[in-house]
This record gives structure tokens, C-alpha cells and sequence, in this order.
């Protein structure tokens, strides 16, 4: 049983008859309560809508609404696989699947404190740091964080690339060298064309960093540097959502802890990008 309703059933030999009537009616009807107000739910167990906030402060809650998101967080991390194909037997409203979607997000996120390494994370930052040039690569959904990254180490001042562009990226490798990095994006790690690129980055000289889920993949066994995201998605799925959020995470730590160590050298030049910006505006 979820968190929450395990407390209500654990703590109802000590509410009132008003508010164990709530309680197991919550219990047996957990899905329908978040679309509930306090009048539907005073009018399905018989007591007034004060009960109902009583009930709700009983168990360490301040108000029906905070209550509502409580159990909304509970029910939706029991079923973290919003990708699946189940939704469509699940017919949820679009606000039920944004409170979903919002509660997987920050799950997944929360997760990859688990799932990355403090060390490894430590020598992605300083192998970034001193180099030259970076490439980012990532087909399919693992493409947003790549164009992410690219797009953030730009703005440091890097020699920063990214394209879709297989043939292109093979014409760019062989120009790496010792200290350069190519930074690989896969759920899976198994993406033939994110391990070819990888494999030849590193033939050529170059750190291969790699942003994949934590099983041994062939891209973590490959990887110099291995920044893990958790498993959060199924890998047949109807889309990148969660896992695509844990891989923005790894690049905005990256950016932001480059950033932490040459910043002070880089802020006029954020003045003069920032001055333009606001000139061009219509």
C-alpha cells in the first residue's frame, strides 16, 4: 500500500467516527478523491466538509488541497511508467496526467542522486574543463540534451558541437585529440550509431564521457567516464519523458559546475552577449 494510505489505515483506531468514515472511504477510493472538493467528499461519507479539514489536519496535513497533491505524488509513483502502453486503458484527464507527468519528473530527477557517482562526476568536470573541443551526441529524445549541452558550453566559450548528422560527425571526429571529449547521450547505451561515434571519438584520442542508465551497457563498459541516470522508463515506451530529464539534469550540473570554477573570466562577456540580446528586442 502507497505511503500515505498506509498512515491513514495505521492512525485510524485513533480518529473520530466522522473521520474514520473518510479515512476508509480514501482507502477504498484512492484514484477518485484528487478530483474530489470537500463537499463531494463530506457528501460520499455523510459528514460535514469540517470534518473533512479536521481529517486531514488528524493525519499531519494542513488543508484537503495539500492532501490531494500528497496522495496525487503517492498514486503516481507507483505507477512511474506513464510511457507505457497501458495509458490507453487508463484514461486519465489532461490535469491528472500533468499532476502524472510532474510527479515522475521530479521522481526520476530525485533518483539520479542515487544513480550518479560523486567521483565520476568529479572527472567529467575537470576533463571539461581543460578541453579544446567537445562534441554532444544523442539520437532520438537523447538528441534534446545533446543540442542542451552543446548549446551551455557555447555560451562558456568551448569549441562546442552537436549535429544529427552521422556522415558529418565522422568527418569532424578524426580532428580530436588528447583532451578533447565526446560526450555520449543514451538511455539505453545500446544505440548503434551513439557507440559507433563513441568508439571512433576514442580511437581517436579523445575522453569519451557517457550519460546512460546505470546497467552495464556497452556504452558504460566503453565509457572513460560514466555519469549514470536511473532506470526510469521502459526502453519500448511512446516516449522520452523521464529519462529525458535526468539527462538535462547531469548536463545543467555539468554546466553549472564548469561554470562555478571559470565564471569570474566569462562575465563581461555575458554583459556584452546579454547588452545585444536586449538591443535586437522588438
Amino acid at each position: 500500500m502507497h505511503s500515505l494510505l498506509a498512515k491513514i489505515e495505521n492512525q485510524l483506531s485513533q480518529l473520530t467516527e466522522a473521520e474514520k468514515k473518510i479515512g476508509k472511504f480514501i482507502i477504498d477510493n484512492a484514484k477518485l478523491v484528487p478530483n474530489m472538493t470537500t463537499k463531494d467528499l463530506s457528501k460520499k461519507t455523510g459528514v460535514s466538509e469540517a470534518s473533512v479539514v479536521r481529517f486531514c489536519k488528524s493525519i499531519g496535513i494542513r488543508s484537503f488541497k495539500s492532501f490531494k497533491l500528497e496522495l496525487v505524488k503517492d498514486l503516481t509513483l507507483s505507477e512511474t511508467d506513464i510511457t507505457d502502453f497501458s495509458i490507453l486503458q487508463k484514461k486519465d484527464s489532461p490535469y491528472e496526467l500533468f499532476h502524472k507527468v510532474t510527479y515522475v519528473n521530479k521522481h526520476a530527477v530525485e533518483s539520479t542522486l542515487s544513480s550518479l557517482d560523486k567521483n565520476e562526476l568529479n572527472k567529467a568536470v575537470e576533463s571539461i574543463k581543460t578541453a579544446k573541443k567537445i562534441i554532444f551526441f544523442g539520437v532520438g529524445g537523447s538528441a534534446t540534451a545533446a543540442f542542451d549541452g552543446h548549446y551551455k558550453f557555447t555560451r562558456l566559450g568551448f569549441h562546442s558541437v552537436m549535429a544529427h548528422d552521422f556522415h558529418y560527425l565522422i568527418t569532424l571526429i578524426p580532428h580530436l585529440s588528447k583532451g578533447d571529449i565526446f560526450i555520449a547521450i543514451s538511455m539505453s547505451g545500446k544505440t548503434k550509431d551513439v557507440l559507433e561515434l563513441a568508439q571512433f571519438a576514442k580511437k581517436s584520442g579523445a575522453t569519451l564521457i557517457a550519460i546512460t542508465n546505470i546497467d552495464k551497457s556497452p556504452l558504460y563498459k566503453e565509457a572513460d567516464i560514466r555519469l549514470c541516470t536511473p532506470n526510469v522508463e521502459q526502453d519500448f515506451r511512446i516516449g522520452t519523458i523521464a529519462s529525458r530529464m535526468t539527462q538535462l539534469n547531469i548536463i545543467d550540473t555539468l554546466y553549472l559546475s564548469v561554470f562555478n570554477s571559470i565564471g569570474e573570466n566569462l562575465v563581461n562577456l555575458y554583459h556584452k552577449a546579454r547588452k545585444e540580446a536586449v538591443r535586437l528586442r522588438r
